[in-house]
């Protein structure tokens, strides 16, 4: 299992385009407004400040750059926060913005390795859940589904929970990673996962 000994942000942007740090390999996370991005974010890499929070649906509305492990031990990359979608409140040419910015680095990143995709593990995936999963297969991105918030439900109400998930995802269920960023439910997984992901990720020159 994979050690994050070192987070840091790195910068964000309005929308994808060069950037320090460029090269790297970069993982993703997206998921609607309010799904627990930025708090697993922070619970991931024990920094309880790293991504900012906020009760407030829509907050994160840029592309936010992690810069994860960089050093001599080559087991570095970037972890990126992209804007939560599905926030019905925002005014419609903020959400269109949002939408572009997260197809713009989603086609645009040559070294996106994985997208981890979060839903509420207490409520079946959305209309734009299933569409965000349509258009990673669409583009063969790979990824995996974490549902967030597990410490929410009993270890019975989960287990009814999961299948709702992969029937509406169209996922098997080991491709779905439970995690709560308040008791550290999954945090192991996760990290085994990641540094799976990392290992067996391929980069050549040609794809810069």
């Amino acid at each position: 299992m994979m050690t994050i000994r070192r987070a840091e942000f790195l910068l964000s942007q309005s929308k994808f385009g060069a950037f320090p740090k460029q090269g790297m390999p970069e993982i993703a996370m997206a998921g609607k407004s309010n799904v627990g991005k930025s708090s697993l974010i922070n619970s991931l890499c024990r920094r309880s400040k790293l991504a900012r929070t906020s009760s407030e649906p829509g907050k994160t509305r840029l592309i936010n750059y992690y810069l994860i492990n960089d050093g001599p031990q080559e087991d570095g990359f970037l972890l990126v926060d992209l804007p939560g979608y599905g926030f019905a409140r925002a005014p419609k040419g903020e959400q269109r913005k949002w939408a572009d910015m997260i197809e713009g680095y989603l086609t645009g990143s040559r070294r996106l390795m994985h997208v981890f995709h979060l839903v509420d593990i207490r409520h079946e995936p959305t209309q734009e859940d299933q569409m965000m999963v349509a258009y990673l297969r669409h583009y063969d991105i790979p990824f995996s589904v974490i549902a967030t918030k597990a410490d929410k439900l009993s270890k019975a109400q989960r287990s009814r929970s999961i299948p709702v998930i992969c029937r509406t995802l169209a996922v098997q269920p080991w491709e779905v990673l439970t995690y709560s960023s308040e008791d550290l439910t999954g945090r192991d997984a996760l990290l085994e996962k990641i540094e799976a992901i990392l290992s067996t990720t391929t980069i050549t020159d040609d794809e810069i």
